[in-house]
């Protein structure tokens, strides 16, 4: 017993010497390294570019375009690197950019830098700012009472209309001696009356047609086709057809005057309420009249015995005592609108207090202006009026004393023109009494930026025009046409 005991001591001693020449039992650690030196990183392939943006306020973006080698191509808007670019020359060009009607000019306009391997190439684009000014040159003068100036579109010739009842073209600065069309004997050219606008269709350029807004002898508004004839400059008289005519009796007032055709490709024609003071026949919130109101019909396949036809969705085209022609109801005297895009710019001259400007969806129908009810956003000749169902004006102004802010508006258009950038989107119009130039952008259901960019005297402004490439003119009562250009000084 003894001896199995001491055996069994010596055991446990040879153990304890084991484990302890094994470092405590954390077995085979194995290879803990190499001796040698450490592998280099793989060599880089591409590069990075840093582009920065300076001189823009906060909220404005640059336009900075970035080409580089296997077609790369990147726009910028802001400071920026671009990394993971293949080694090689890259050209960054820059636009101007427009924001509160002041331009900003990019410095260097151009230039180009070369981006290496494993490196970061830097480049700076500094944006210097200058206000926009407009200047007005003359292009035609000793005219008759011009009413409207238009063209088709990429024409270069000017088309200015006559009130006795004759069309002008201005050709290279040069007014032809022949007239375009003269409908003078056909003219009613009493009160307000006369050839008041036209409008070219938008499939002109294979169908030759033309479309003019008129008072006859009888007062009736009058919307006629022509067509050119084989010489591009004349007109054939022969070719008048008669889409629609609209009894206009009593009153030689408030005839309206502007045709256009719209987005959608149907045309549209703004009726006055047919006269008098405050609308005495109430044929603005008349539905069974055509007088008052923004009408839109189909013309595209017109023919002597059917003229026009009612497009899908006008408002009140399946509805008893109501005109299937009416797309918009509760105007004064729309003496002019404009589409631009999708939007409608609609004025309407007020009776003694305010002048309005309507703006919105081209698309919205059935909308109802106000008028007699609201002139403006006030009610008319009321100590309390309804305004439910009526669509109020984005813009409008008061005459002031004495008529000191104007008193019969005179609406244009929003320019879309490329000679001066800054003017982009914001819509032009005057006012007869006071022809003065003043623009606004509007947006969000609001207007923003109001100028006015005082060019001096001018007299009556009657109308406002756009060119075939986009540019604004306006007509004054002296028989002058001018150009709205960009201004030599600052």
């Amino acid at each position: 017993m003894r001896t199995w005991t001491h055996l069994q001591a010596l055991l446990l001693i040879l153990v304890s010497l084991g484990l302890t020449a094994c470092g405590g039992g954390g077995g085979n650690p194995g290879n803990v390294g190499t001796t040698g030196p450490t592998p280099a990183p793989p060599a880089a392939t591409t590069g990075s570019l840093a582009v920065t943006a300076s001189g823009l306020p906060a909220g404005v973006n640059a336009a900075i375009r970035v080409n580089g080698p296997s077609n790369y191509q990147q726009d910028l808007t802001a400071s920026q690197t671009l990394s993971g670019l293949a080694p090689g020359s890259y050209n960054l060009s820059a636009a101007p950019v427009t924001a509160g009607g002041i331009t900003y000019t990019p410095s260097p306009a151009s230039q180009g830098a070369a981006v290496t391997a494993g490196a970061t190439a830097s480049v700076t684009v500094a944006y210097a700012s200058a206000p926009v000014s407009i200047a007005l040159s003359q292009v035609a003068a000793n005219l008759d009472n011009p009413t409207y100036l238009t063209a088709p579109s990429g024409d270069a010739r000017l088309f200015i209309v006559e009130r006795a009842g004759r069309i002008r073209i201005v050709d290279n600065g040069n007014t032809l001696t022949a007239p375009f069309l003269d409908i003078s004997s056909r003219v009613f050219t009493g009160g307000e009356g006369g050839l008041l606008s036209m409008a070219f269709d938008p499939q002109f350029s294979s169908n030759r047609h033309f479309y003019l807004y008129y008072t006859d002898p009888q007062q009736n508004i009058v919307i006629e086709r022509f067509s050119v004839g084989s010489n591009p400059n004349l007109a054939d008289p022969t070719s008048g057809l008669v889409i629609l005519r609209i009894p206009h009796p009593g009153f030689t007032n408030h005839f309206g005057g502007q045709v256009a055709f719209g987005p959608d490709g149907n045309l549209y024609l703004a009726t006055g309420d047919g006269g008098g003071a405050g609308d005495p026949n109430r044929n603005g919130q008349n539905l069974n009249s055509l007088l008052g109101k923004l009408l839109r019909i189909d013309v595209r396949n017109a023919t002597a015995a059917q003229p026009y036809a009612i497009p899908a969705g006008n408002p009140y085209a399946n509805e008893a005592g109501r005109r299937a022609e009416i797309w918009a109801a509760g105007l004064r005297n729309p003496w002019r609108f404009a589409f631009d895009g999708s939007q409608l710019y609609l004025s309407d001259v007020g009776q003694d207090r305010r002048e309005e400007v309507n703006i919105g969806a081209a698309d919205a129908a059935g909308l109802n202006y106000g008028w007699n009810t609201m002139e403006g956003t006030l009610c008319y000749n009321a100590a309390t009026c309804d305004r439910s169902g009526l669509t109020l004006p984005v813009f409008e102004y008061d005459h002031g004393s004495n008529d000191a802010n104007g008193c019969s508006i005179t609406g244009g258009f929003v320019y879309r023109g490329s000679a001066i950038p800054g003017l982009q989107g914001r819509y032009f119009y005057s006012d007869f009494c006071r022809g003065f130039l003043k623009s606004f952008l509007a947006g969000g259901g609001s207007v923003s930026e109001q100028r006015d960019w005082s060019v001096g005297d001018i007299g009556n402004v009657v109308s406002f025009g756009q060119d075939g490439q986009g540019e604004l003119y306006l007509m004054t009562s002296r028989g002058i046409v001018y150009k709205i250009g960009r201004s030599a000084n600052p």
